[in-house]
C-alpha cells in the first residue's frame, strides 16, 4: 500500500507536474531551455564516480551509461566494477576508469564515490545494489526499468529518502532534444489544446507484454513527462487473437519480470482530459522505427521517434491536421536547436556509438545531460529530471494495464494493491 506521504506526492504531481517533474520542464516551456546547467552551484567541486558493469551481457552495457561522464569537467572515474578481468584494459580505457574491482564491496573498501552508475538492464539487480550504495551515501544513475515489482520500487524510494540520496533513471527521452523540444512546443500552444498522446514500443519479436516492460517503460515515462501522472487505465491483452486468461506467461528474452500477451492495447486518462494510448503487437518491426509518440491537439499534431539502431537524430514533425489529414494540410520539420550548455565540457565523441556498441546518438547526448542534471540536483537538493518517483508511476502504469485486462474494468491510480497482477501465474 502507498503511504500517506506517497499519496500526497502523487496528488501534488498530478496537479502541478510542470513545476515538480524535472525542473522540470516548466522552465523548458519558455524561451531557451533552462535546466540550471549554465551556473553550477559549486563549480569547484570534484566528483568521484564509479561504474558497475551490466551483468546481462558480456560487454559493458549497450545504452551508453558507462561513458555518460566522459568529457564532463571536475569528474574522476575512480573505479569500474566488473566480475570478469577479460579485456579489462580496453574497458578501463573506454570508461576512463582508473581502477578495476571484481565486486561492489571491493570498490567500497577502497573508494568513496559521490555517484555510482548502475548499468544492469536486469531490474532484479537494482534493489540490492541501490541498498548497498545508498547506505554509503552514494547518489545513483540507474538503468531502466527501476524494478519489475512495485513493492521493490516503493522500497527503493524509501531507501533514497532515508539516506538522503538522489537517483536518476536512464530514461533518455526526457533529455533527448527532440522530446524536450516537443514538450516546449506543446506548452507554447503549437498544437492547440492537447487531446491525445499515442505511443508505441518496437513491436518486434518481443511485442506485447515484454515490449511494454522493456520499451514501453520509456513511452510511459515520456507520457508522464509531457502530461503528468495518469488518472486511470483501461486495457485489452490478447494471445493469438484471444483474450489472455493465463496461466501461461510470455517466455521473455531476458529476465525482466512477468509479462503476458503478444497483442496489447491500453488507454489512459491524464489531467485536463488528455488521453494516452499505448499499443504493441508482436513481429511488426521492420527497418522503420515504430518506437515513439504522436501528440494530437485541437490545431495540429507533433510526432517524434526514438533515435535507435545507429540512426541519426530522428526528425520532429509537425502537421497542421488535427485529425485525418485534409487537402490543405502540410507537414513541417521542426528545426532542433541545442542551447543547453555544460560549462567546460569536451565535445561529445560520437564514435562511441560504434566503438562502444551504443545503438544511437540519443544515448550519448541525453546520457550526458542526465548525469549533469543529477550533479546539479544533488547540489541544489531537488529531484533529477529523470527521477525515481515518475519511474515508479511508469511501473504502476504497466501494472494497471494487466490489472485492467484481468478484471475487465477501469483501474484508477495510484494503485492500492501493490502485488503484481500476474503474480498468480508465476511458477
Amino acid at each position: 500500500m502507498l503511504s500517506n506521504i506517497d499519496k500526497e506526492r502523487y496528488k501534488m504531481n498530478r496537479r502541478g507536474f510542470l513545476k515538480t517533474s524535472g525542473v522540470f520542464a516548466g522552465t523548458a516551456l519558455t524561451g531557451a531551455f533552462s535546466y540550471g546547467w549554465q551556473a553550477p552551484v559549486d563549480g569547484a567541486k570534484q566528483w568521484k564516480v564509479a561504474i558497475v558493469k551490466d551483468k546481462s551481457k558480456p560487454m559493458l552495457g549497450l545504452h551508453g551509461m558507462h561513458v555518460a561522464f566522459r568529457g564532463i569537467p571536475n569528474v574522476e572515474i575512480v573505479g569500474l566494477v566488473d566480475g570478469s578481468s577479460d579485456n579489462i584494459e580496453a574497458k578501463l580505457a573506454q570508461t576512463q576508469a582508473k581502477r578495476h574491482y571484481l565486486s561492489c564491496e571491493a570498490l567500497l573498501e577502497n573508494e568513496k564515490p559521490d555517484i555510482v552508475v548502475l548499468t544492469s538492464r536486469l531490474p532484479s539487480d537494482h534493489l540490492e545494489q541501490i541498498r548497498l550504495f545508498a547506505e554509503k551515501g552514494c547518489h545513483i544513475y540507474c538503468e531502466k526499468p527501476l524494478s519489475a515489482f512495485l513493492h521493490e520500487a516503493d522500497e527503493i524510494i524509501q531507501i533514497a529518502e532515508k539516506n538522503k540520496i538522489k537517483i536518476a533513471m536512464a530514461h533518455p527521452c526526457r533529455n533527448g532534444l527532440g522530446f524536450v523540444t516537443m514538450k516546449r512546443l506543446i506548452g507554447s500552444g503549437k498544437i492547440g489544446v492537447p487531446l491525445t498522446v499515442q505511443g508505441w514500443g518496437k513491436s518486434d519479436h518481443r511485442g506485447g507484454g515484454e515490449d511494454m516492460m522493456t520499451l514501453g517503460t520509456h513511452i510511459f515515462d515520456l507520457m508522464i513527462y509531457l502530461f503528468g501522472p495518469p488518472e486511470c487505465v483501461s486495457a485489452d491483452i490478447r494471445v493469438n487473437g484471444k483474450p489472455f486468461v493465463g496461466p501461461e506467461l510470455t517466455k521473455t528474452v531476458e529476465p525482466i519480470g512477468p509479462a503476458a500477451g503478444d497483442e496489447l492495447f491500453a488507454t489512459f486518462r491524464f489531467a485536463d482530459g488528455v488521453r494516452g494510448i499505448f499499443e504493441s503487437r508482436t513481429n511488426l518491426y521492420t527497418n522503420d522505427n515504430r518506437m515513439g509518440v504522436c501528440v494530437t491537439g485541437s490545431k495540429g499534431m507533433l510526432s517524434h521517434r526514438f533515435s535507435d539502431a545507429h540512426r541519426e537524430q530522428q526528425p520532429l514533425r509537425y502537421s497542421n491536421a488535427p485529425c485525418s489529414p485534409a487537402d490543405e494540410s502540410f507537414t513541417e520539420m521542426i528545426e532542433l536547436q541545442e542551447d543547453r550548455e555544460i560549462p567546460g565540457a569536451e565535445p561529445l565523441d560520437y564514435s562511441l556509438c560504434l566503438t562502444a556498441d551504443i545503438p544511437g546518438p540519443i544515448f550519448i547526448e541525453a546520457g550526458r545531460y542526465a548525469v549533469w542534471d543529477l550533479m546539479q540536483a544533488i547540489q541544489e537538493n531537488r529531484q533529477p529530471i529523470t527521477n525515481i518517483y515518475d519511474a515508479r508511476v511508469a511501473l504502476e502504469m504497466i501494472y494497471g494495464v494487466y490489472a485492467s485486462h484481468l478484471s475487465n474494468s477501469l483501474i484508477n491510480f495510484p494503485l492500492k494493491d501493490r502485488k503484481h497482477p500476474l503474480e498468480k501465474f508465476i511458477k
